[in-house]
């Protein structure tokens, strides 16, 4: 009698058709929950280490089609160790990471024996702490309803967030876009929006395009996404923008010049499966790239004076 093997799951489609149909309900996962529940900023783990790459928006997606408030994740031994328990019946998310092997096989075109590394998507079962009694207080979001943040108290961080980057941003028209061609970022002026938030949201997106320059990071996509490159660049821009916007604590809005990509973003991810978790990966490296100019700010100043130093205001 032979042994019934087990069902394999199909986890980057499965975790595609969540996206699909949180973009489809108007929603993207990027966008909105970190404002619509009760905690705000990335998934954590237990130990509040923050996600990254495409684990960030299937759990933003998974969390908010299911309600959760809590964004603590973590799996079912993980839970007992912290003294919880995951209520029967229920379901689990997955939580997804690349390994790897080595092959050595015979390179036809020399008849050499070569070792190629093979990556491949493996995958685990993690658990929201909304769906986990027991566990410490601070797994569980308050209950009392959050105090707005007062824009002014969010400005000195959005200020030394965009002066440490070394981007050409020029004011003026009523077209917000980022040129390649003569590296510049252009926005129309800031009394055009009608928040500074939004003003800072808008300015995160063309930020990250300025990231995938050919001087920076190099982003392109024509050889695998031929026509669709584009679209699938501004897939790249709106995904890092709302990690920007989460780590700030900004609305991140789908503005009206960049909501015409969404029918193509459908097309891209319907036909190729991993297309979501390569778009989170090259978010996730370039939010990390702006992110960098920042630190390198603050170690040169803490090398070369303790003095504290005003922040300066936002560069035009």
């Amino acid at each position: 009698m032979s042994l019934r093997q087990p069902i394999r799951r199909d986890v980057a489609a499965e975790i595609t058709d969540l996206i699909i149909r949180k973009i489809e309900e108007g929603v993207p996962p990027w966008s909105r929950p970190w404002r619509s529940s009760g905690a705000g900023g990335r998934p954590l783990r237990h130990c509040g280490t923050p996600y990254q790459g495409i684990n960030v928006l299937y759990l933003w997606a998974l969390g908010d089609a299911l309600g959760y408030r809590s964004h603590y994740w973590m799996t079912y031994r993980q839970a007992e160790s912290l003294g919880g328990h995951v209520r029967k019946g229920e379901s689990g998310a997955v939580s997804v990471y690349y390994s790897s092997f080595k092959k050595r096989e015979e390179n036809p075109e020399t008849g050499k024996e070569v070792e190629r590394s093979i990556r491949f998507l493996r995958h685990y079962i993690v658990f929201n702490a909304d769906q986990v009694d027991g566990l410490p207080a601070y797994f569980y979001p308050s209950t009392e309803p959050e105090q707005p943040l007062i824009p002014s108290e969010r400005q000195a961080a959005i200020d030394a967030f965009f002066a440490s980057i070394p981007a050409d941003v020029r004011h003026g028209g009523n077209q917000a876009y980022f040129t390649p061609t003569f590296d510049h970022i252009q926005l129309p002026n800031r009394t055009s929006f009608r928040s500074m938030d939004l003003y800072a949201s808008t300015r995160c997106h063309e930020t990250v395009h300025w990231s995938g320059h050919a001087s920076r990071l190099a982003r392109t996509f024509g050889k695998r996404f031929g026509d669709k490159a584009y679209a699938f660049e501004e897939l790249v821009a709106e995904i890092g923008a709302g990690l920007c916007c989460a780590d700030l604590g900004l609305p991140n809005v789908l503005h009206d010049s960049h909501a015409s990509y969404v029918g193509h973003w459908l097309g891209i991810l319907r036909g190729d499966k991993t297309a979501i978790i390569h778009a989170a990966a090259k978010a996730e490296q370039a939010f990390a790239y702006l992110k960098s100019f920042g630190a390198a700010d603050d170690k040169d100043s803490a090398d070369d004076d303790d003095t504290p130093v005003p922040l300066p205001a936002l560069a035009a």
